[in-house]
């Protein structure tokens, strides 16, 4: 069976599942459909966490046939201090593709995902950044979360420490660092130099369509079930319908609870605050990339758009 040699690591809301979808659109190339098994993450997840299982996870690579190379996204392996070492263990060659994303922007854009996959009850950012203290102490965690720790919104934002892991373990010639504002500029040169990355035909163009634009849900009610729902339902489901169709049920239920929207823009106050407590992270970050980003702690206005997210 052909396992995964190469791994998108994160970060969220950074492009991630628009390049997976690209990706996956290449004939060399084979992705499960599934996407955030983080499998590798440990550390992050709960010990009965049933992605922990390693026949489990190689089993959605069955279908990989004759495929050239392949590989899987999991957002928060870049957080997880496990990851880079047990991936390397698993795969000593693994090529590593990064994707980074101006922290301010970054944390906003995933709050508005939060809130939207059910992870994140307190309905005001501002608010969610103020609980982490009690978070970090095992307060005001979500129920159904499956990973507490992404709540930490200046841990996981921090991006320097994370790529230096992947650095560290793998070499800066097998991990691939690709910033968002480059992505969203010139997608097409971007997944060019990934694809030369992967060693795969530089020829192939997918369609590059929008990939998860910023959303909300119309029904609360109903996205919890949604995500979390009851074991006698499940049961039901599984005696009354085949696999596929209560996938596509599923799939149908979330699209017509799900609203496209552009997010309000961030009041002004509380990103000049963001920026100047981000900076020394950013100037960190542009030295150890050799790539100057300190224009991130002065943009005026951010991007509320939320094209090709996550």
């Amino acid at each position: 069976m052909i396992k995964p040699v190469f791994f998108i690591v994160g970060a969220p809301k950074c492009g991630t599942t628009a390049m997976q979808e690209y990706l996956r659109q290449h004939p060399d190339i084979f992705m499960p459909s599934f996407k955030e098994s983080h499998h590798f993450a440990n550390d992050l997840l709960k010990p009965d966490d049933p992605f922990l299982d390693r026949e489990k996870y190689l089993s959605f690579f069955a279908e990989a046939g004759e495929k050239k190379v392949a590989g899987e996204a999991s957002v928060y392996y870049l957080f997880s201090k496990n990851a880079p070492l047990n991936i390397k263990a698993f795969c000593p060659d693994a090529k590593i593709i990064i994707m980074l994303r101006n922290p301010v922007d970054f944390l906003y854009s995933r709050y508005s995902q939060l809130i939207y996959n059910g992870d994140e009850d307190i309905l005001d950012f501002e608010a969610s950044l103020a609980a982490e203290e009690k978070r970090r102490n095992g307060e005001l965690i979500p129920k159904h979360i499956r990973i507490g720790r992404k709540l930490l919104h200046h841990e996981v934002v921090k991006f320097t420490e994370q790529v230096k892991r992947y650095f560290d373990t793998f070499g800066r010639n097998n991990v691939h660092v690709i910033i968002y504002d480059d992505f969203k500029r010139d997608t097409k040169k971007v997944y060019r130099e990934t694809l030369r990355f992967l060693d795969v035909d530089v020829s192939f163009q997918p369609d590059f369509k929008i990939i998860n634009p910023n959303k909300r849900v119309r029904s609360k009610t109903l996205q919890r079930f949604l995500i979390t729902p009851s074991s006698a339902m499940r049961m039901i489901g599984r005696l009354l319908l085949p696999r596929s169709l209560r996938e596509a049920l599923l799939n149908r239920l979330r699209k017509l609870n799900t609203q496209y929207i552009s997010r309000q823009p961030m009041s002004p106050e509380l990103r000049k605050r963001l920026q100047d407590e981000f900076a020394p992270e950013v100037k960190s970050l542009s030295e150890l990339l050799g790539r100057d980003l300190t224009h991130w702690s002065k943009e005026q206005r951010g991007d509320t758009s939320g094209d090709m997210e996550n």
